[in-house]
């Protein structure tokens, strides 16, 4: 991001240690089959769009993830948690920034609800357990995050949180942070060349071993919700 060659290698060297820091605390969960939400809305009567706003590490294989999910209409990259100022990659890169790399995943309400959304996001876009980092990807910007709209999004990801960590679906606790969209911290769509990253560059080697296995997953999990 450009993470490249120089972050690629880094990753690959890295390796030995993130597998030692994460085995310290146990694996890393596999996607796992999570219940449907108890709390959700119903499928609206007619179409329409409506947006929310997730983090989960690096934007790529998230946005490669709900690129692929049947009523998702446009999935796009971007950084939600600091000010328009600072809503650059090499700023947020830092980590002192507050963004997340985010992703706005506009949908059809009519086709799939919220509820839905966020159990492809919790079972194989991301490791909800993981505190500020995804696999080799290490800061404050790569935490897990769901930048919500309103009452009801906040209401839904609240309960399905709640919900999984009493059925304790994870070995450990969900660290997601549930935080408000303003008109000062808002989402703010990233760099040209960050869109689409994985559809277009198939062949990077971040991208073969971090996020084609995430795309792989949703088909063999969720293949009623993945095209």
């Amino acid at each position: 991001m450009r993470k490249s060659t120089a972050l690629v290698v880094g990753a690959i060297l890295l390796l030995g240690v993130v597998a030692a820091t994460i085995g310290s605390r146990g694996p890393a969960p596999a996607p796992v089959k999570l219940p449907a939400a108890a709390v959700d809305e119903p499928l609206a009567p007619h179409p329409g769009s409506e947006s929310v706003v997730l983090a989960g590490g690096c934007f790529w294989g998230v946005q490669a993830v709900f690129e692929h999910v049947r009523g998702v209409i446009s999935a796009t990259d971007g950084y939600a948690g600091g000010d328009a100022d600072t809503a650059r990659y090499e700023t947020v890169s830092t980590g002192r920034t507050g963004h997340a790399e985010s992703v706005r995943v506009l949908y059809d309400p009519s086709r799939i609800t919220l509820g839905e959304l966020l159990r492809v996001f919790f079972s194989v876009a991301h490791n909800p357990t993981e505190w500020n980092r995804q696999g080799p990807d290490v800061g404050t910007q790569y935490r897990s995050a769901i930048f919500y709209a309103n009452a009801d999004q906040l209401r839904i990801a609240r309960a399905y949180i709640l919900q999984l960590d009493n059925a304790k679906m994870f070995r450990r606790p969900i660290v997601t942070e549930l935080t408000p969209l303003t008109p000062e911290r808002g989402f703010y769509t990233a760099e040209a060349y960050h869109q689409d990253y994985a559809r277009l560059h198939p062949d990077d080697l971040y991208i073969r071993i971090n996020d084609l296995p995430k795309v792989a997953a949703l088909k063999a999990e969720w293949p009623q919700m993945s095209r």
